[in-house]
């Protein structure tokens, strides 16, 4: 059996972890980002419409005024849309998702080889600390790599643009970005990734612990007083 100490640290660390995968959940119920502009029937007319467009990762919404008509906010869902126009965005969409995904799948494993841990001693099985360090810090590392990969879509490509003259009914339209903004969605990563770290910083403190506990206790001769060498 492990002891109080070994159960409290691995306990602590599946509970951090349950707290970050909270966390991303709600990050990928809500809005990560939204752009406004404004717009023209073509680039001889007065920009005189406008629109914005929320996004999250499944669904949105767009806000327009004479862009380049006149009609009620829309509600729509991301892939399908994005589907229609294809390109770098929907690229860039589906690789952030997926990422997602997959840092939610090495939190549930994270919290899993914790889980066991807190019960059981399997140091020397694939099952032990060694695997609570790779599926954290993966979890880590790939959130990371999606407030990147986001921020890009969101900034650097026409994804919003492209969203716009999908629903202009075949009508020419010029647009102009005036403003991008990152929501909440977007930057709960920030905390997401905090929390797979410190998961493996609670590992790592016990696990340090432990090997100095067990070289203090396994000291090689030459440590020994040369009295009692001599003999």
């Amino acid at each position: 059996m492990p002891s109080t100490t070994k159960t409290l640290h691995f306990l602590s660390s599946a509970l951090v972890t349950c707290i970050a995968v909270g966390i991303l959940g709600f990050a990928m119920s809500t809005a990560w980002a939204t752009k406004s502009m404004v717009c023209a029937r073509d680039s001889s007319s007065f920009f005189n419409g406008s629109a914005a467009v929320t996004l999250e990762l499944f669904d949105g919404r767009l806000e327009r005024e004479i862009c380049p008509l006149f009609g009620p906010p829309v509600d729509f869902q991301v892939f399908p849309k994005l589907m229609e126009t294809k390109g770098v965005p929907l690229v860039l969409h589906v690789l952030s998702v997926s990422l997602l995904a997959l840092c939610l799948l090495c939190s549930a494993v994270s919290v899993l080889v914790s889980l066991y841990n807190s019960v059981s001693n399997p140091y020397e099985t694939y099952m032990g600390p060694i695997a609570l360090y790779t599926c954290s810090a993966i979890s880590a590392c790939l959130s990371v790599l999606v407030l990147v990969l986001f921020v890009v879509n969101v900034s650097a490509t026409t994804v919003a643009e492209d969203l716009v003259r999908s629903f202009a009914d075949n009508v020419r339209v010029d647009l102009k970005i005036t403003s991008s903004q990152m929501l909440l969605g977007y930057y709960l990563l920030i905390p997401y990734a905090a929390l797979s770290l410190l998961a493996i910083g609670l590992i790592y403190m016990y696990d340090h612990a432990a090997y100095t506990q067990r070289r203090e206790q396994q000291r090689p001769t030459e440590d020994a007083p040369k009295e009692i060498m001599m003999y």
